[in-house]
């Protein structure tokens, strides 16, 4: 199994936060050692440190900054393989986690898109020219290398960090596989 970095940001799961830590937590406890969680946030609060130490995650406090900034210094800070990028408002089901971590041995897949289906090209096209068509992000897993050969989040922006990213990531030769809670993807096939 390669090392895998799930970040999570607080600003974007809200009130979710626990529950996302915890079906990442659940998903990942045969495979913890290989496994670290990170989660970013803008603000300092003693209940996210409790959480963190709760669910072995590492937070990370960057006031002022956008959500691409956040997440880019996460990714710096971890050493691991795959990056997964949890911005949903809503905790995806420990089995999809679960479908989706044998995929990240494959070396046929560059990156996953979990939880949605992947939007055609004129819908990418409508989300790109009008930011009001934007919708809630997929959660996504990206291997290290691409991310850095994109160069990574746009720091300056923020809840568009994540579809700026997806659109570049669309744009070049990545082979991405979307898995949704639809598929019959057994755990553990890959």
């Amino acid at each position: 199994m390669k090392s895998v970095c799930f970040i999570v940001d607080t600003c974007v799961t809200g009130a979710q936060l626990p529950r996302h830590l915890y079906t990442i937590y659940q998903a990942t406890a045969d495979i913890h050692t290989l496994c670290t969680l990170k989660v970013t946030s803008q603000n300092n609060d003693h209940r996210l440190t409790q959480m963190a130490q709760r669910f072995d995650a590492h937070c990370t406090t960057l006031p002022g900054t956008a959500l691409g900034a956040r997440l880019n210094h996460a990714a710096a800070a971890s050493q691991a393989e795959w990056l997964v990028f949890a911005l949903h408002a809503t905790a995806l089901p420990v089995t999809l986690w679960s479908a989706m971590l044998p995929m990240l041995d494959s070396y046929a897949v560059d990156a996953v898109v979990l939880g949605s289906s992947e939007p055609t090209l004129p819908a990418r096209l409508l989300q790109r020219f009008l930011a009001t068509a934007l919708q809630s992000p997929p959660y996504i897993a990206v291997r290290r290398t691409w991310l850095e050969r994109l160069g990574g989040f746009d720091p300056d922006l923020d809840r568009s960090a994540l579809h700026d990213f997806l659109q570049r990531l669309h744009a070049c030769p990545t082979r991405i596989h979307t898995l949704t809670s639809n598929d019959t993807f057994s755990p553990g096939a890959a």
